[in-house]
């Protein structure tokens, strides 16, 4: 059985999630530092191999009056780089207030600033990832 990989793409890292092979939860598995394009799309064809991935859900961060900015245009872009390179589905997910629901989580469970700035997009992955498997 395969897995799906959870993609947030963050200015400087990307949170990695991948779920169980049935589909039911998300977990953590990485961040990937943000370099050149073509160096990022690389760092996930590697998780996509070694995690035998069948389908990817990177977030799609439309604004809250639905139009599309930068960040989003950045999620299509990367769509369709892995999308020459890669013969599986991948998914745009709307991942509307996903970072600031693991902020939220992240100042409950009492993580200093520095801490949740470093591991937001990680917890975001997965909250985007879980919020795909539990749609199916």
């Amino acid at each position: 059985m395969m897995k799906i990989l959870g993609l947030d793409l963050g200015t400087k890292r990307i949170g990695v999630a991948v779920s169980d092979e049935l589909k039911i939860a998300a977990h953590f598995r990485k961040l990937i530092e943000r370099k050149g394009n073509k160096e990022t799309v690389n760092s996930i064809i590697a998780v996509v191999e070694e995690e035998q991935i069948e389908k990817i859900v990177i977030g799609y961060p439309v604004n809250m009056n639905g139009t599309i900015g930068d960040r989003a245009l950045d999620s299509e872009k990367i769509k369709a780089l892995l999308e020459k390179e890669l013969s599986i589905p991948i998914i745009l997910w709307d991942e509307r207030l996903s970072t600031k629901e693991a902020e939220a989580i992240m100042i409950s469970a009492s993580v200093s600033r520095k801490k949740r700035k470093r591991s937001i997009d990680s917890l975001a992955a997965q909250i985007i990832l879980q919020n795909y498997l539990d749609s199916c």
